[in-house]
């Protein structure tokens, strides 16, 4: 018979008994009991060692306790190997019969529903040795200064806080400090603790460092040409489907091969983007196997950025729940003008801009050659705003590749800038890198420029592809994403209600770091058809921590990059040229009749960045 609740109730107990064997290794008052004398009978060496031994054992099972709670079939082997040995070291103690009676039972527990524990460890990188190391030293100094000061009475001296932590760190390497005892059991007791913990560390660091590395997610040649053939066939379905491709994504197929979920799994959370690729016949069958790999390994599945009509899918055969998080822009370039006064803005922006002397060029990335493909990358690169390359669910993460010949490629160029105006980037002052979505379909994947360069280029790239789209069989624009696009534009319509006011004003604070209000404004300019994107869920109390994995997804959640490293990548970032390109490329179309003033500052109120959801 199941027992669901088993895996829970099992690590909140390892949990309580690890801390508890901390606090009766640290504090000496909790070590005392009505038969503690007994101990006496055993020699001192045993029963201090017994009680250091339990010390490391109760840090074990705090490590252990949140594995056991995701049913991680190697916590449940380490924890019922741990539970006898803290059981034996109590007994050598003689001190708490009753704690090492709840140790027994929760042992008993686990045999009994050992079913429950079935998931597969998870794929880590050697980055979490780095974090063993920091998280478990910072432990060691705190909880050893609490060691070496809880035993006030047998302290010869009066060793000051320097004295202390000298002593915790000789200590954890095995070495004697300054601090002397009275007792020699409590020395002995500091001891044996300290280099536990110091061993212990060492342990774990080192297991971690050299384990096996298992990349968390890699896409293999032959998945990534699987991917492709679903999208020659059905890639017109989803605008997001042709950034299943970033080699940094994992994909599982249908029992059938006819359609594919592309994921990555972060913190736990086994995370896809947009709607499955392929045959929707053949949909429930990759939700199904996708479903069934997260239970394997006891992850959150949740999806991000899919359409409404995956949304349904998702939710009826994964019974999971959706919630929209916002709306891509989604522009037909047939209806597409800079007439009328709706356009007036735009159009200013755009004629202004040009008789700054900027031009533009629109060409596929396969008819461009491979010195102009890298001169447009180093420029991008500089333009970059963070170290960290941005992006998961609506970005490729790469320019350039020969297998994406299909992409379009936007780029403005100045030649000659107004005297004192710094051009070190050569001509080239912006790009555009849009994916293809279908035959007759793009989708932007990258918008960056130069921070030098005039307000409004975003603007007039955009416009000058919408005009050349035809010329490459393009009838539909897919731009940015904005999220919470509705309560933007709902609560500050008239009639709006409190609540939904003050979530507006929730988005709009929150626009101060966020590209929220920002990119929604923009995108409204070019008259767009607002299609809906939803995020799927199985519960709601997983919605912050899926919340966490989708921005470390996207890299606005990122490790720390050491210190001389992140700042040399910084220095040349900002000193490297970006050389000027080959002419060649064909000019697109002319402005628009109107003219006057106008400004932009790009969607993220600054130089164009990578589409992020």
């Amino acid at each position: 018979m199941a027992r669901p609740w088993v895996p829970a109730a099992a690590a909140y107990a390892a949990l309580l008994i690890g801390i508890l064997d901390i606090v009766k290794g640290v504090f000496p008052r909790f070590r005392v009991s009505r038969i503690s004398e007994i101990a006496s009978v055993l020699p001192g060496s045993v029963t201090t060692l017994a009680l250091s031994a339990s010390l490391v054992v109760g840090i074990l099972l705090i490590m252990l306790a949140h594995a056991l709670r995701r049913r991680k079939v190697r916590a449940w082997r380490a924890v019922v190997v741990l539970l006898p040995v803290g059981t034996a070291l109590e007994g050598l103690r003689w001190g708490h019969p009753i704690a090492a009676s709840v140790s027994l039972l929760l042992f008993v527990v686990l045999l009994v529903n050992r079913r429950e524990f079935y998931a597969l460890s998870d794929p880590r990188s050697r980055w979490r040795a780095l974090w063993n190391l920091l998280v478990l030293g910072a432990f060691d100094l705190v909880l050893g200064w609490v060691i070496v000061d809880s035993h006030p009475r047998t302290v010869v001296g009066d060793p000051g806080f320097g004295d202390q932590m000298q002593h915790v760190v000789f200590g954890l390497v095995g070495l004697d400090g300054p601090v002397a005892y009275t007792s020699e059991r409590v020395a002995d007791l500091v001891s044996f603790s300290l280099a536990g913990l110091g061993v212990l560390t060492a342990v774990t660091t080192i297991y971690l460092a050299l384990r096996p590395e298992r990349p968390a997610a890699a896409l293999s040649e032959d998945d990534e040409e699987r991917l492709r053939g679903l999208l020659d066939r059905y890639g017109r379905q989803d605008s997001l489907g042709y950034f299943a491709l970033r080699r940094d994504k994992s994909v599982i197929f249908s029992p059938s091969g006819k359609a594919a979920v592309a994921y990555r799994v972060v913190a736990g959370v086994m995370l896809a983007s947009g709607d499955p690729i392929g045959d929707p016949e053949a949909w429930p069958g990759a939700i199904g196997r996708f479903l069934e790999e997260a239970g394997r390994h006891a992850w959150v599945p949740a999806v991000i950025g899919c359409s409404e009509t995956g949304g349904e899918v998702w939710t009826r055969e994964g019974d999971l729940d959706a919630l929209e998080i916002g709306d891509e822009a989604v522009v037909e370039v047939a209806g597409f003008t800079l007439e009328g006064r709706a356009m007036r803005n735009v159009r200013q922006m755009v004629n202004r801009v040009e008789r700054l002397g900027y031009t533009c060029r629109v060409r596929r990335a396969g008819d461009m050659s491979e010195a102009e493909r890298e001169r447009i990358r180093t420029a991008a690169d500089h333009w970059r705003g963070t170290e960290t390359e941005r992006g998961f669910s609506m970005a490729l993460g790469r320019f350039g590749d020969p297998a994406d010949a299909d992409c379009l490629v936007v780029t403005a160029h100045r030649a000659a800038a107004p005297e004192g105006d710094d051009q070190s980037g050569g001509d080239i002052r912006a790009v555009l890198h849009f994916v293809p979505w279908g035959r007759d379909g793009i989708s932007l994947d990258l918008m960056r420029r130069d921070r030098e360069a005039d307000p409004g280029l975003n603007e007039l790239l955009i416009v000058r592809a919408l005009q050349a789209a035809p010329d490459f069989g393009v009838t539909r624009v897919s731009l940015n994403f904005a999220m919470f696009r509705s309560a933007l534009a709902r609560g500050e319509r008239l009639g709006a209600g409190p609540v939904l006011r003050a979530w507006r004003a929730v988005l709009v604070f929150l626009s101060r770091w966020f590209q929220i209000e920002s990119l929604y404004r923009f995108n409204a300019k070019f008259r767009p058809m607002w299609e809906p994107r939803f995020l799927v869920y199985p519960n709601t109390r997983d919605l912050p921590r899926i919340g966490v994995s989708a921005l470390q997804a996207e890299a606005f959640l990122t490790l720390p990059s050491i210190g001389w490293r992140s700042a040399l990548l910084r220095r040349r970032r900002r000193r490297a040229p970006v050389p000027r390109p080959l002419p060649g490329a064909v000019v697109a179309g002319s402005a628009g009749p109107d003219s006057g003033p106008g400004d932009s500052t790009g969607p993220d109120g600054g130089p164009g960045s990578r589409r992020t959801a």
